[in-house]
């Protein structure tokens, strides 16, 4: 079992496909074997120009192709609860894109689909397999910051169609779906908990999804969180993590690549940290590969995904009612 190769196949001709097709050819243990969309038309063209041997022209032929192994679902936000629980009823493991479900509803029906075919199921949240996010998390582990304080970050593009699917409410719209949720999922990570108390501003656009979103997070003993996304910005990403005793500084803490430099600053000298990384989206396609044949937990588990879409859900709640939420 242990040099079987697993067969992928691609649920959509999805833009962000693109980021997974290569880690996949390029792995000794995983190959891309199939893609599937709404025509077999568009599956052909799709299939010949990314050089992917097999062509489903819909979805459900996919999901009825005996030798695909796992699915990476990449379809709209608001599609990724029902075609995750009807590929682990075909009996796939299944690779879902961020965010998971939007709604907790949705996350408990596809866990338990999960629990009850016996499938893997995880959230395609590639950063948090890479080592500069590892080594991120060691330093802080370690103290080297002393005590934590304050995480700061930022995850911001521009939009100029206003028919992105991104910018529809009852699509799974808004950018804290899209990118805010990365902040969020990094500060939990970082602090290795969940936030207590949660605060949310937003400004919202024609369809009513956030086109703005700033947020605050408090933990406990005394970590705060702050956060923005969106999609009328020039493009922003950071994260800054604030200790007693020294801060540190990611410049591309969401999207590290091979070569990363993040910053130690300790009374007031800055230190460079040098991170040898590797192709962002290898971790979790390698991660899938481990927890399918080799039976280990995904590193981002399904009591993960549905903490940071239970906070995400908490701050529309209070951007809408101008209140703090209580999480």
């Amino acid at each position: 079992m242990t040099d079987r190769i697993l067969n992928w196949g691609l649920l959509s001709t999805a833009h962000i496909n693109r980021a997974l097709i290569k880690p996949l050819n390029a792995s000794k243990r995983n190959r891309l074997l199939a893609v599937a969309s709404r025509s077999q038309t568009s599956a052909d063209t799709y299939a010949r120009e990314w050089k992917i041997p097999r062509a489903h022209g819909s979805y459900e032929a996919l999901l009825n192709d005996s030798e695909i192994d796992v699915i990476y679902n990449s379809l709209p936000n608001h599609l990724h609860a029902e075609w995750t629980i009807k590929a682990l009823r075909a009996g796939k493991n299944v690779l879902c894109e961020k965010p998971f479900a939007i709604s907790l509803a949705e996350v408990d029906a596809m866990t338990q689909a999960a629990n009850e075919t016996g499938k893997v199921l995880a959230e395609a949240f590639m950063y948090r397999h890479h080592v500069q996010t590892l080594k991120v998390k060691e330093i802080v582990d370690s103290g080297k910051l002393g005590k934590i304080q304050l995480i700061k970050g930022a995850f911001t593009y521009t939009i100029k169609n206003e028919n992105d699917i991104r910018n529809f409410k009852d699509m799974g719209g808004g950018s804290i779906w899209d990118v805010g949720c990365y902040p969020i999922s990094y500060a939990r990570t970082i602090v290795g908990a969940e936030p207590v108390e949660v605060f949310g501003w937003q400004v919202t656009g024609p369809s009513g999804s956030d086109e703005i979103f700033v947020g605050q997070m408090k933990f406990r003993d005394g970590i705060h969180t702050q956060f923005d996304s969106g999609f009328k910005s020039p493009y922003r990403s950071y994260i800054e993590i604030v200790g007693t005793d020294a801060s540190l500084n990611i410049p591309n803490p969401f999207k590290p690549g091979v070569k990363n430099e993040i910053y130690l600053t300790r009374d007031g000298k800055t230190q460079k940290i040098n991170i040898k990384g590797e192709e962002l989206y290898l971790g979790e396609v390698e991660d899938m590969y481990d927890s399918v044949i080799r039976g280990k937990s995904p590193r981002v588990t399904l009591a993960d995904s549905r903490e940071n879409i239970a906070v995400i859900l908490a701050l529309l709640e209070s951007a809408q009612s101008g209140k703090l939420v209580i999480v």
